[in-house]
């Protein structure tokens, strides 16, 4: 399709700490025992797009995300992979980049989605509208929060969830109106110009904005260039974008009058008459087929596209931005959306390595699995739940709810439920975790119990 892909993959989010550290970057991060990243690099090559531009955080971090690429993808597709500074944002990571930008279009997604909407319907619809952007939107996910923090501990605040508020014209094609973040507690104003041009609105709460974005290259690259203050795609770059997608200008004898601006109200009779005109020539089904005006007064200067690509109910699209959503979607890709994970599930609907090994009247139930060379002890439970490469596990253990990464040693009578623990982390006997986040290599002591605590080493 000649789109250029960049998969914006972070870095250290301190949002997934303990879960991430030098040693596991966010791209790593394992859904299902395997890095998160698989899943988008999945989807990019079974739509074809296979030029690719994975840009890391940090250095180190951009290291080790390259060298498991060049492992698993070898001969599969052609990745660059780019290392910038920490917290530059989405915008700051490609304005980082722009000298490797060269297609017409370029595709841009988050490495942090988890998803099995073609990115190539996406990239197809950008075409087809000639857009400057068009912009994937997916049913909100319904389980934990999307936004805020932990599971659990200090972060257990209840926050309210943020939606995005879309504002879509009556075909679902073009994109009117977006606020996200702290502009949904607000007010919303609707320009009257795109009102007037398109006749009438459907406001939605119910889609989330996925990350994933189709841009026209050179007007992404002027935005980035003269809005240095934008640091985020999805709060910046997209909403300047669709703000300024109707822009008129009145002309008497060939001279440009005012034009009207943003969410103010408008000015003078001339752009009030700018809009009648306009209003007057659109087609209510799509106001941005407008040229210019019959009469020859209306000259619209530049009227760009900015579209929405709309998944359908069915698909699966979440982030992993949060450690509650790091859970979900761990439990969902062995559970109800197990079409992701790629595995082949039992007769019983769980995953067992053939290398793993169960003591007597161990079970391990549905929606769960148990990795390459993991052992357990009698008498265990395992219910709903992810457990790693080359786990120790001994007798009387309960896992319900729960995340274990490789390497962990569980001693017997431990009970673990809605936790994470990482990697080569160790549970003396009879330890207690409820809502807890363990920290790679932390050691958990013998009969302790623990409620909503993260738990790392200093």
């Amino acid at each position: 399709m000649d789109f250029q892909v960049v998969v914006l993959a972070g870095g250290t989010s301190k949002k997934l700490l303990p879960l991430v550290s030098k040693e596991v970057p966010k791209a790593l991060l394992p859904v299902a025992n395997r890095p998160v990243l698989s899943y988008v690099l999945e989807q990019l090559e079974l739509s074809n797009l296979k030029d690719l531009i994975v840009v890391v955080e940090g250095e180190d971090a951009a290291i080790q995300v390259g060298g498991w690429i060049s492992n698993a993808y070898v001969d599969r597709l052609h990745v660059e992979v780019a290392a910038v500074h920490e917290d530059v944002g989405t915008a700051g990571a490609l304005r980082a980049i722009a000298h490797h930008l060269t297609a017409n279009d370029i595709l841009v997604v988050s490495g942090d989605l988890v998803f099995d909407v073609p990115p190539g319907a996406l990239a197809a619809a950008h075409r087809k509208h000639n857009a400057v952007v068009t912009t994937m939107l997916c049913p909100a996910p319904v389980s934990g929060p999307t936004e805020s923090g932990s599971s659990g501990g200090k972060d257990k605040i209840k926050k309210p969830r943020r939606y995005n508020i879309i504002g879509l014209d009556p075909s679902k094609q073009f994109l009117l109106h977006i606020a996200t973040g702290a502009e949904v507690e607000k007010d919303i104003r609707i320009q009257k110009s795109i009102l007037r041009a398109v006749g009438q609105m459907e406001i939605r709460a119910d889609l989330m904005d996925a990350h994933m974005y189709a841009f026209k290259r050179s007007v992404l690259q002027e935005v980035l260039d003269e809005k240095d203050e934008f640091q985020s795609l999805k709060e910046d770059v997209l909403p300047y974008l669709v703000r300024s997608q109707l822009k008129s200008e009145l002309l008497f004898n060939g001279v440009p009058q005012a034009e009207e601006s943003g969410n103010e109200k408008v000015g003078s009779q001339n752009n009030q008459a700018v809009v009648s005109q306009i209003m007057a020539n659109a087609s209510t089904p799509s106001f941005h087929e407008l040229s210019s005006g019959s009469s020859g007064s209306t000259h619209v200067r530049r009227i760009h596209k900015c579209c929405a690509y709309i998944a359908s109910k069915s698909s699966y699209c979440q982030r992993l931005n949060s450690i509650q959503a790091f859970s979900d979607i761990n439990r969902d890709v062995i559970g109800d959306a197990s079409r992701l994970s790629g595995y082949s599930f039992s007769a019983h609907n769980n995953i067992i390595h053939p290398s793993a090994q169960l003591g007597s009247r161990t079970t391990v139930g549905p929606h769960c699995m148990l990795w390459e060379g993991s052992q357990m002890g009698d008498k265990c439970s395992v219910k709903r739940s992810v457990i790693g490469r080359h786990c120790r596990i001994g007798s009387n253990v309960k896992v319900v709810n729960s995340v274990v990464m490789n390497h962990v040693t569980i001693g017997d009578g431990c009970s673990i439920q809605g936790s994470v623990i990482c990697s080569n982390a160790q549970l003396q006997e009879r330890a207690v975790l409820k809502d807890c986040q363990v920290g790679a290599g932390f050691v958990v002591t013998a009969g302790s119990e623990h409620k909503g605590e993260s738990l790392a080493r200093k």
